[in-house]
Parts: structure tokens; sequence; C-alpha cells
């Protein structure tokens, strides 16, 4: 018989203190995808042989992407009754040091980069006093390079699960989507529609199984917060889902992550908590005691962009080739197998848990008239800080980009900011003073989109980015309707022109005649791809006026 909240609570807690209150030396390694990329595993390596060498016995734990990527590799260590320091930049040549420091020596206080706990007196400034984090609004990313997220405890000793408890022993279903309404969560994949209302369709369909999907498949270029969030606290994700589930009264049926092959380290650490959660009654039959039966397991894509839409994403978990289905009928009533069916992105999902402690009304007081709570933003390009940050809607683009990503660096110049993917569109350096904001974002040409924000300097040409846009989109059509199979390719045709000084004025005005065709294309692929070209003209004119013969 599965354990009850409060015994696994009691657990959780016990082992989260032997790491915040140690006897002995706690040592964290930035193990996400960036940390690695940037040498984790050496580093890992060579502290291990470091501190051995030096007689420190101490405990070694992995943790997710802290956000702040420039500074990997991050190593934090809790030393027995001191805070959690932050080092940075960490390598296997410059770890001794921080070897040195976990045998007894001093602070290498050139490589902290902030620290947690009790800082009265250590001279340590906290780490959410950064200029990084002081605007942001952790919600969803919480725990990211807090925990463990291999270690379940860690995750229920900070408060996991505890939305799942209230739901399934104080609130009915009803309930449970009644905060998820009130919250007015719009959904974080792309199109920003409303999570509550797609809960409702699917909540008040009488058809069973009932499946919910979570729509990891992120292939825009320049986001990577769906992969931040599986690889660094996938247990929110899932906690997430189940919650789904038992708002939607989906008991008996199941949910799919659906995730990229490839991804290797967001598939491995989702398998291994969906794992950890059939192991402690989370998942399955009778979830906690409760009655309500629920299960979750991956779903797997080839590198298909397409596989994104959410009719693509069903055709693709049913075996078939990921295309975009005719609609009506819509997912919620005829969706994966014909079952009624619920798709949100991982993002989405993550909200669900704070929403159902906290309140639909704690979450709607954040952000801006419609565009409630925080907005997961990767910074790319010609930034100085690039990473992912989450900041409350609202803020400005001049705060995000100066203020947390630190500007353009090298004393250049911004130019533009490229936003939503490849589908997204340009904003000019003149518009740093908007609101980070879906309605308003669209209404200037571009989007927010999954949170991109690849950052341009004064050395980029646009002409030549669009070009490089128009072609992945071309690549990328699945080719089932006409108009996008062929209007891709010739936009990305006469834009590579261009790029190359060898297009024409009549061929970039044919282009835009293409783009507003393309309207008619069954899914937001084709609907949305003339958007770099659009945005792109809008705003640079005369660049492009000067590549067209």
């Amino acid at each position: 018989m599965a354990e009850s909240y409060a015994a696994l609570k009691q657990k959780a807690d016990a082992a989260w203190q032997a790491v915040e209150s140690p006897t002995r030396p706690q040592v964290f390694i930035g193990y996400g995808i960036h940390g690695q990329a940037a040498g984790a595993p050496h580093v890992l390596e060579a502290l291990k042989r470091l501190t051995h060498s030096k007689g420190a016995a101490c405990d070694f734990h992995i943790t997710g992407g802290l956000g702040p990527d420039y500074a990997e590799v991050l190593v934090s260590v809790i030393k027995p009754g001191q805070p959690r320091i932050f080092f940075r930049n960490v390598t296997p040549q410059n770890a001794s040091r921080i070897a040195d420091y976990i045998a007894g020596g001093q602070t290498p206080q050139d490589m902290v980069f902030g620290a947690l706990g009790k800082l009265e007196g250590t001279g340590l400034q906290s780490l959410f006093e950064r200029p990084e984090f002081k605007l942001q609004n952790r919600v969803a990313t919480a725990n990211c390079g807090i925990i463990d997220p291999t270690n379940i405890w860690h995750y229920i000793a900070r408060g996991g699960y505890a939305a799942l408890h209230k739901a399934l022993t104080q609130m009915k279903a009803d309930d449970v989507l009644a905060q998820i309404e009130k919250s007015n969560l719009r959904g974080r994949g792309g199109a920003a529609f409303p999570a509550g209302t797609k809960w409702r369709f699917l909540a008040t369909s009488n058809v069973s199984p009932k499946y919910l999907l979570c729509n990891g498949e992120e292939g825009d270029s320049g986001a990577f917060n769906d992969k931040h969030l599986l690889e660094s606290d996938p247990h929110r994700v899932l906690e997430g889902i189940i919650l789904g589930g038992y708002a939607c009264k989906a008991g008996g049926g199941k949910g799919f992550v659906f995730i990229r092959v490839g991804w290797d380290l967001p598939i491995a650490r989702i398998q291994h908590a969906i794992e950890e959660c059939h192991k402690l009654g989370l998942l399955g039959k009778n979830i906690l005691g409760s009655g309500f039966d629920f299960d979750i397991e991956l779903a797997f894509t080839g590198e298909s962009y397409v596989a994104g839409e959410e009719t693509a994403l069903m055709e693709a978990i049913e075996g078939k080739r990921a295309m975009p289905r005719y609609k009506p009928p819509f997912p919620a009533a005829a969706g994966l197998w014909q079952k009624p069916t619920n798709i949100n992105n991982v993002k989405t999902y993550s909200y669900a848990p704070d929403i159902v402690l906290k309140g639909g009304d704690w979450f709607a007081g954040i952000g801006t008239a419609k565009s409630k709570g925080t907005a997961l933003v990767c910074l790319s390009g010609h930034i100085a800080r690039p990473g992912l940050y989450e900041v409350p809607f609202g803020l400005t683009l001049r705060q995000v980009i100066e203020q947390v990503g630190g500007g353009v660096p090298d004393g250049k110049k911004l130019k533009f900011l490229q936003t939503g993917g490849p589908l997204g569109g340009f904003l000019p350096a003149s518009a740093l003073d908007m609101q980070i904001d879906f309605d308003g974002m669209v209404a200037a040409g571009a989007m927010f989109g999954s949170g991109g924000i690849i950052v341009g300097d004064e050395t980029v040409s646009v002409v030549e980015l669009t070009a490089t846009l128009a072609e992945f989109n071309a690549e990328e059509s699945c080719g089932k309707c006409f108009p996008c199979r062929t209007g891709t390719r010739q936009v990305a045709d006469v834009l590579e022109r261009l790029a190359h000084r060898k297009g024409t004025k009549k061929e970039l005005a044919a282009a835009m005649v293409i783009g507003d065709t393309m309207k008619s294309s069954l899914c937001a692929h084709g609907q949305l791809a003339d958007n770099p070209i659009k945005s792109g003209y809008r705003y640079f004119k005369a660049e492009f006026d000067a590549a067209a013969k």
C-alpha cells in the first residue's frame, strides 16, 4: 500500500535537512544541458579527485540549470553552519580552488556568484540580489539549479506534490478547474490560448478514456525553456499533468510527455521521475489512496518541427507521420485515437501546482491585464548574459535586455530582437520600451511565442537572418497542404537571392503576396511563416530595398 503524503513529506524533509544543514560539505554541480556543454562532467570528475586527495569528506549532488548560462559551470557548496555559496565559470583547471574551500580553505571570492541562506556578517551577496535575478519572479523555475532533479525527496521537501495532495483530499475536480480558469493562465507554447478553457472542454466530455498531452517538442530557434524545466525540475511538470488529469475528470486515462528523440538528458530525467512516482504511489492506480487512477508515459518524435502542432503531435503518437489534421473535430472531442484529448505545453502544466496551492487570484495578480503570470525568456545572440530568466509579464523589453541580460556586449549597439522562433518576427531597437505581453507583441508584428529572444547587434544583416529563417520554414514544412508546401519554398528562394544581392524588387513584392496566400494553410506553420519577412520589411525596409535590384 502506498504511503500517505504526510509520511512522504516527513521522509523528504529529513533528506533535505541533511543537505541544507549538513554535518559535512555538500557539493552541487550544475548538470543541465548547458552545464554539461560547458564541461560539467569534467568539473565533477576533477572535484571528486581533488577533494579525495585533500582528505575532504563531502557529498556530491547534481542540479539542473540555474538559468544564467553564461556563468556555467556553476558549482554550489554548503558547509556545516554556513550558507550555500554559488561559484561561477568553474573549470577543471580552477576546480582546485573550490576543492581547497571544501577542505577548509579560504573562499575564492573572485569566483563567488552569490549565496543563499543566513548571510548576516558573511559579507556575501544574496544570489537573488544580482541584477539578473532582481527582476525575476521564479515560479516555474523556483527549484531549477537548487535541487537534484533525480531525487524526488528534494522536490517533495520544497513543497512538491502538496498541490496534488490538496486537490485529491480537499477539492473536487471542478474546484481545481475553477482555480485554473480564475488564474487566466494562457498556454505557453505559442498560441496563448486560455488553459482553463481547454481544460473545461475536456472536463465536460463524458467519453472515456481521456488523454492529456504535454508538448515538449520545442523546435523553435532560440527557445530552450521546455528542455530546461524537463531536465531541472521534471516532477513539477508531472504534478501539473496529474492535476490536469484530475481537473479534467480523466480518471483511468493517461498523460503523455511528447519529446524529441535526441534530447537525451531531458528524456532521462523525465523517465526517471515517472519511475520514482510509480514507486511512491504518485502515479498509477489509487494515487495517494484517493481512488484516482492516472498514469503518464513518454512519447517520442523524430526531428520534425511541425510535430509540435497539436494535431500533428497526436498523429506522431499514433505512429503516423507528423502532419496536421483537419479541424473540426477538435482534440477535446476527438483527439488521440479519436478520444477526448487536451494538449498543453511543458511550461503551461508547470504553473498548475502553484495555482492550485496559492489560488487563481494569486497568479492573476501577476502580469498585465491579459497576460497573467510570468514569462520564461530565453536570451541568446549578442547579449552579455545569455540564459533563461523568469520575469513577470509587463516588464519592458528594455528591462529584460539591459537589466537582466546585461545589454549588448563589446560596445556594440542593439539593432533588433528576433522573437517567437522562426515563425515569429523582428522588433527594432526603438521597441525596447514595449511590455512583454502576448497581444501587444503580436500587434507590433512579432510574437512572444515560446519565449525565445535572439538579440542582434549592428553587425547583423536582417535580410540574411530572414533568409535563414525562411529556409528553416521551407525545410520544416510537412508538405500536406499546397499553400505552405509551395509558398514557404518560394519565399525562401526569393530571400536567398536577396541575401546574395541577386533578387529584384518585383520578387520581394511577390514574396509578400505569397505570404498572404499562405494564411489559408492548414496549420500555423504556413499561416505564420511570413512573419519574419513581413516584420523585417516593416522595420528595416531600407535594408530590404537596398538588397533588391
